[in-house]
């Protein structure tokens, strides 16, 4: 019967490939061969693509970068069209990369640190809409994780003024002329030359220096991960093969797939808070089922392509444990199924998150 119902997913999972020409049409963030390699989309405006595209490529995972336009109405614009700011498009890129080396999230929080995301009216030197910040969105996993790193970021403390980087949903992407590829290589002096002048380092520097001089705030959680051996004396046989294998436990034979009590599910190797019982609802599908994240920032999403199934996994940011999938079928307000194993989680009722050292989600369940 399994074999039977894995052809089956095999049939459902059939992938077209993204149409080539000048434009490249990407739906639903679909992989494209590079070579031997599979590889995700991710598409970014942040003022100058010479500037963007130099940033992404330094980054391990990248395959390749390609600068060009987006979010316009004019079919295979010029450069000098959309400079012009009367196509509607953006200077923009694309970043091609493997999704096993590096998350779009990942991308996310670099894109932030290269650019002005409070600037509204371009970036740095360059003015005028084709030069405003924006991120492009291939399916509906990108949107999330975007506008929720977006809000993050918002809510930081970080700027003075409001995050206004748009999050659009992707069309068409046009590859600028071959001239603007790989500028900073080709022309390097050019280059330097105008991204001295810009002003893009000097605001760089100036935001996100003093997080690397600062000292870690006071009472702020290090989560660590422990070797190997330590793994295996401190875990059951089953959490370690789920956490450290991406195993999975049977359904409905678990710890918390009905558990009803009123707190939040942890990390079983760091600790570091993932779930609350106030998103947690009756699945049917045996595995704790959560409509979203406690906190966000600890989540990361990856692509999971084993057993023939294209899912997206989740795992824990900071000792990355695997910890199950989410899929789109959950219920409002999210849509989503967050569909953990209860192997790689520990529950702290809320009685004792005092105790625990985790006090400052008491709150959430007063009077509940």
């Amino acid at each position: 019967m399994k074999i039977v119902l894995m052809l089956l997913v095999v049939m459902l999972s059939v992938m077209t490939g993204p149409g080539q020409s000048r434009a490249m049409q990407s739906e639903e963030g679909k992989t494209m061969a590079e070579g031997k390699a599979m590889t995700r989309i991710a598409t970014f405006a942040g003022g100058c693509f010479w500037c963007v595209e130099a940033d992404f490529e330094k980054m391990d995972g990248v395959v390749k970068v390609v600068s060009g336009y987006t979010g316009g109405h004019k079919e295979n614009p010029s450069y000098k069209e959309v400079s012009s700011g009367t196509t509607g498009h953006l200077e923009a890129v694309q970043v091609h990369y493997d999704p096993y080396t590096i998350t779009y999230q990942e991308l996310v929080d670099f894109f932030w640190r290269h650019i002005d995301p409070t600037d509204s009216g371009g970036q740095f030197v360059d003015r005028g809409a084709q030069y405003r910040s924006a991120i492009f969105y291939h399916d509906e996993a990108q949107k999330r994780l975007a506008e929720a790193s977006k809000e993050a970021l918002d809510k930081s403390g970080r700027f003075d003024k409001p995050v206004v980087t748009e999050i659009l949903p992707f069309n068409t992407f046009y590859e600028a002329e071959e001239y603007h590829q790989d500028y900073y290589k080709r022309h390097s002096l050019r280059y330097k030359y105008y991204r001295r002048g810009s002003g893009r380092d000097r605001f760089l520097k100036m935001v996100w220096e003093k997080e690397v001089k600062s000292a870690m705030p006071k009472g702020k959680r290090v989560y660590t991960k422990p070797d190997d051996a330590t793994l295996r004396k401190t875990l059951s046989a089953l959490q370690y093969e789920v956490t450290q294998k991406e195993g999975t436990e049977p359904a409905f034979q678990n710890e918390y797939w009905d558990n009803k009590r009123e707190g939040i599910y942890v990390d079983i190797v760091s600790g570091e808070p993932l779930f609350s019982s106030l998103d947690k609802f009756v699945s049917g599908t045996g595995w704790p089922s959560f409509t979203k994240p406690l906190e966000p920032d600890n989540i990361v999403e990856r692509e999971d392509r084993s057993f023939f199934m294209r899912r997206t996994e989740v795992k824990s940011r900071h000792v990355d444990s695997h910890l199950g999938h989410v899929f789109p079928d959950g219920p409002p307000p999210t849509g989503l199924r967050y569909c953990i194993n209860s192997a790689a989680l520990r529950f702290i009722p809320k009685e004792d998150l005092e105790k625990e050292g985790y006090g400052e989600y008491v709150k959430a369940f007063e009077g509940k």
